[in-house]
C-alpha cells in the first residue's frame, strides 16, 4: 500500500475515534432543564392537564407559583423523591422538582427541572435517573437546555460560577432557635406575616429526620426590591426557552436552624451560562444576592447584618 495512502486512512481513522469520544463527552454532560413539549389552549387548562398526569405517574403537587401572569409553576414530590433526600446532608433541597408552564409565541412551554442535574449540584446519594424517567412518562422529553454545552457530574458536585465564588456547601445560616419544631413553627409564622416580601410557597417534611425545605415566592417589596422573582427573571431569563423552573427559592430548616443556599450558587446552577458583564448578565442583577439574603434573613426572624 501507498505509505501516503496508508497515512491519509490513518489519520481518517484518528479523526473519527476522536469524533466519537467527543460525542460520547457531550452525551455525559448534564443541562439544568428537560423541555417537554408546546401545548396550545387555555393556562389553566393546560395547568390541569398537567396536574393530573403528574398524579397518574405518582407526583404529588404541593404547591403552584405564579410568578407573573405568563407562568405557573407546579412544585412536585413523591416518596422516593423525600427517601433520597433523605440520605444526604441537606439533600432537602432535592426532594422536589419543579413543573413550568410558560406561555411563549407558539404556545405553552412545558418544561420541569432536570432531576439527575439538581441531584449531582445538591450532592445526593442518588442520581435520580429513576425521577427523570416517571417525569419523562408524565410530561414527555424532547430535549434538555439551560446551558450551551451542559456540565458534568463532577463539575456539577464541585460546582462554582467562577473563582472565590461559593460552593453548595457555604449555606447561609439565616437564623437559629432552640430545637427543629420550634424552627419551623417561627419560620412559619414569620413567613406568614410577609414583612419583607417572601411568602410560603410549599413545604416538604423529610422522613425520620429533622430537615425541611419551604419554597417562598420574592415579591421585592420595599427595601428588598432587588430580591424579587419578576426584577432578577426579567434580566436573566432571556433566550427562546424559558428556566421558569429557577423558581422558587428554598429556605432549609435543619436541626433548629433554617439556612439558604448563596444567591451565587443558587442562580448560578439555573443560569450556568449567564456571563459576568454586559447585557442580560449577572451584573445587571448585581443587588441581588444582598438583597435575598436579608428579605430571606427577615423573613425567618433572623438578624439582618449592618
Amino acid at each position: 500500500m501507498n505509505i501516503l495512502k496508508y497515512h491519509r486512512i490513518l489519520l481518517t481513522l484518528c479523526a473519527v475515534l476522536f469524533s466519537a469520544q467527543l460525542v460520547a463527552a457531550d452525551a455525559q454532560k448534564i443541562k439544568p432543564f428537560i423541555f417537554a413539549k408546546t401545548e396550545t389552549g387555555d393556562m389553566k387548562a393546560i395547568v390541569a392537564k398537567t396536574k393530573d398526569s403528574l398524579d397518574k405517574n405518582g407526583f404529588t403537587v404541593v404547591g403552584t407559583y405564579s410568578p407573573y401572569a405568563s407562568a405557573t409553576i407546579l412544585i412536585v414530590t413523591n416518596d422516593a423523591l423525600r427517601n433520597n433526600a433523605a440520605q444526604t446532608d441537606f439533600g432537602a433541597y432535592g426532594a422536589i422538582q419543579r413543573v413550568t408552564l410558560t406561555e411563549s409565541k407558539d404556545g405553552i412551554q412545558v418544561s420541569y427541572t432536570n432531576p439527575i442535574y439538581m441531584s449531582q449540584a445538591y450532592r445526593m446519594k442518588s442520581d435520580l435517573s429513576d425521577i427523570k424517567e416517571k417525569l419523562k412518562a408524565a410530561l414527555g422529553n424532547s430535549k434538555e437546555y439551560g446551558s450551551d454545552k451542559g456540565l458534568s457530574a463532577e463539575d456539577l458536585r464541585e460546582y462554582h460560577y467562577k473563582w472565590l465564588m461559593p460552593y453548595f456547601s457555604d449555606k447561609i445560616e439565616l437564623a437559629d432557635y432552640k430545637d427543629q419544631a420550634t424552627a419551623l413553627s417561627k419560620v412559619n409564622e414569620f413567613l406568614g406575616n410577609n414583612k419583607s416580601g417572601a411568602k410560603k410557597v410549599y413545604q416538604v417534611d423529610l422522613p425520620n429526620k429533622e430537615e425541611s425545605v419551604i419554597g417562598v415566592s420574592m415579591a421585592g417589596s420595599g427595601d428588598f426590591e432587588c430580591s424579587g422573582d419578576q426584577y432578577i427573571m426579567s434580566r436573566i431569563d432571556f433566550k427562546e426557552l424559558k428556566s421558569t423552573g429557577h423558581l422558587p427559592y428554598e429556605i432549609l430548616v435543619s436541626k433548629g436552624k433554617a439556612y439558604t443556599l448563596h444567591a451565587e450558587f443558587r442562580i448560578a446552577i439555573s443560569f450556568p451560562d449567564l456571563s459576568m458583564v454586559g447585557d442580560n448578565s449577572f451584573a445587571s442583577i448585581m443587588c441581588a444576592p444582598t438583597s435575598i439574603k436579608n428579605a430571606l434573613t427577615k423573613a425567618v426572624g433572623g438578624k439582618i447584618e449592618e
